[in-house]
């Protein structure tokens, strides 16, 4: 064992309070994490500050917890774990923060400085280079090696999360150096607002071009509207231009579900990606045109496209465009201010009704003259609703419409690597932005309870609902000692199918059979009880009044739903 924990001695300020008051100095008022021996020093500079500690029991679902919590507040999340092992199990959700644009500022330990720097000293969780585990996945890595140090780092590090796209970021200070006396004042101001990524000016005019030049202008909103809070300049622009509106699976929320102009987000579907790519303009905003938000890469634009993103190295990735680097939100109110400028759209409202209904053939809309561009999309929803229909598929659509119908408006829903959550990703209004988060960024499992946690501490006042599997929630059950020691209220729907269900699909579609996709799992309604939080087994028929109950009960409570449930057929197979 090391022989530098601290001592039971009269308190002198520390590189731990250092850590503590740069934080707080820059507006953090919460942080999660998880404490381990080298980082004790931070962990005991929290008692000393005005922060909220929330601990998890595992790392990767403390970072799981930071996620959400930055999603839900548009703010920075501070995660403190500490050396090897613990830094090494955050990787998983730092993945998803970083594939979800979450600003999670991770703060993690190293060993005594004497151990740094490739050799094999031996001390208890060294790594040869800690820090190199983590630059394949988060924005940028950040150290502190003395005292001094230290504010200005966890500035550099904070400015580089809250900076556009907003990321991970990983700190990392020995222990010694938060052990050590800080020879130093108390923090007082730190600055680390990120500089504004504002569009250029000429490539805003000739977007400006092309959209009002446009007879079939489309937009495809992805995450990077919520993220950038853009989703007024997004109505402003679709109801200027007269477009219809697409979101992502990420971007949902992001455009009113039920406006005349909303296409909703069914993109695993053949008719939606042909009125996608039908489009003579096609604006994407805040999306990268990744495997999910391009059906699987078989989307393949007929006319111009004009992409607004944030994140450089997304912009044109998987397609020509004119490409925008910049703010999802600045470059959506200049847009909305050029267009506004030239007034209407070059295009006559006649000869735009007749190309939107014209478009596309494979089920865009029916004849010419039909009312556009609302008809068209009437006529696509229509077209979508009825080839779900053809697969018998009502339990599925009973247990989400429950699930809808039980979530009171305002709620947030949190979503794990499940078959209901992949039907959600298509098919479920969040009736408010940034009120659906899940891990469709990098796909892991596990992430639906703690991030629901997460969104639970940003505003406790709100009821809170998580959907896992069986297998997923088998990720977090010991973090419902956190619900009830924190007395979070998050309603934790888990449907227990017995397996792996997805890859049971995936599996018996491609070989016939199924292999490593069954699971023996415990009885949840005990085990959540064993935790002290209430428990209540459910049927689909029951589903809707179960989980209101449980939603409006204080505190944290567990329903579980044995379904087996299938997905809807894929249209990309034999695009």
């Amino acid at each position: 064992m090391s022989t530098t924990h601290p001592t039971a001695t009269e308190h002198r300020r520390t590189g731990g309070d250092l850590v503590v008051e740069s934080l707080a100095a820059l507006g953090a008022r919460t942080v999660f994490g998880l404490p381990g021996q080298h980082a004790l020093g931070v962990f005991d500079a929290l008692r000393r500050s005005t922060l909220r500690y929330v601990g998890l029991r595992v790392e990767n679902n403390a970072g799981f917890a930071a996620d959400a919590y930055a999603r839900a507040t548009h703010g920075v999340a501070p995660l403190l774990v500490s050396t090897g092992p613990g830094a090494l199990m955050t990787l998983a959700a730092l993945q998803e923060a970083a594939a979800g644009s979450a600003a999670v500022l991770a703060i993690g330990s190293q060993v005594p400085l004497a151990g740094i720097g490739g050799g094999r000293h031996g001390y208890l969780h060294e790594l040869t280079d800690q820090s190199a585990s983590f630059r394949g996945v988060v924005k940028s890595v950040h150290t502190a090696r003395t005292a001094s140090q230290i504010p200005s780092a966890v500035a550099a590090a904070w400015e580089s999360a809250l900076s556009a796209p907003h990321g991970p970021v990983w700190l990392e200070i020995p222990q010694d150096v938060l052990l050590a006396e800080a020879g130093i004042p108390p923090v007082g101001e730190l600055d680390a607002t990120p500089r504004e990524l504002l569009p250029r000016p000429e490539l805003i005019a000739a977007a400006a071009d092309r959209l009002t030049g446009a007879r079939r202008p489309v937009i495809l909103a992805g995450g990077g509207v919520v993220r950038s809070g853009a989703e007024e300049e997004l109505l402003a622009l679709a109801e200027q231009l007269g477009a219809p509106v697409a979101t992502t699976f990420g971007g949902k929320g992001a455009f009113p579900w039920e406006h005349p102009l909303s296409l909703q987000s069914w993109l695993e579907d053949r008719y939606t990606t042909t009125f996608l790519e039908d489009a003579d303009t096609l604006l994407v905003v805040g999306s990268g045109l990744g495997e999910l938000s391009s059906n699987y890469h078989t989307f393949r634009p007929l006319g111009q496209v004009v992409q607004i993103e944030a994140d450089l190295g997304k912009l044109e990735s998987n397609h020509a465009a004119l490409g925008i680097h910049a703010d999802a939100r600045a470059a959506l109110a200049a847009l909305v201010k050029e267009v506004g400028e030239r007034g209407p759209r070059h295009t006559g409202a006649a000869e735009a009704a007749e190309e939107h209904a014209g478009a596309g053939g494979a089920g865009v809309a029916g004849g010419a003259g039909a009312p556009a561009p609302e008809a068209a999309v009437s006529d696509l929803l229509a077209r979508v609703r009825d080839r779900i229909a053809g697969q018998q598929l009502d339990l599925e659509q009973q247990v989400l419409a429950s699930v809808r119908e039980a979530l009171p408006d305002g709620a947030v829903s949190c979503w794990d690597m499940t078959i209901l959550a992949y039907w959600a990703w298509s098919a479920f209004d969040p009736r408010r932005t940034n009120a659906l988060h899940s891990a469709q960024g990098a796909g892991g499992l596990g992430y639906g309870f703690p991030a629901a946690l997460g969104v639970a501490v940003a505003d406790p006042a709100r009821p809170v609902l998580a959907v896992s599997g069986d297998g997923g929630a088998m990720y977090s059950i010991a973090e419902l000692a956190t619900a009830r020691q924190y007395d979070l209220p998050v309603t934790w729907l888990i449907v227990d199918d017995g397996g792996y269900g997805i890859l049971r699909e995936y599996m018996t579609d491609a070989f016939g059979e199924a292999t490593a996709t069954e699971l023996t799992r415990p009885d949840f309604v005990a085990l959540a009880e064993s935790f002290g939080v209430p428990a209540v087994r459910t049927s689909p028929e029951q589903l809707r009044t179960d989980l209101a109950a449980a939603l409006a009960a204080p505190g944290p409570s567990v329903v579980v739903l044995p379904a087996r449930l299938r997905m809807f057929a894929p249209t990309h197979l034999s695009s």
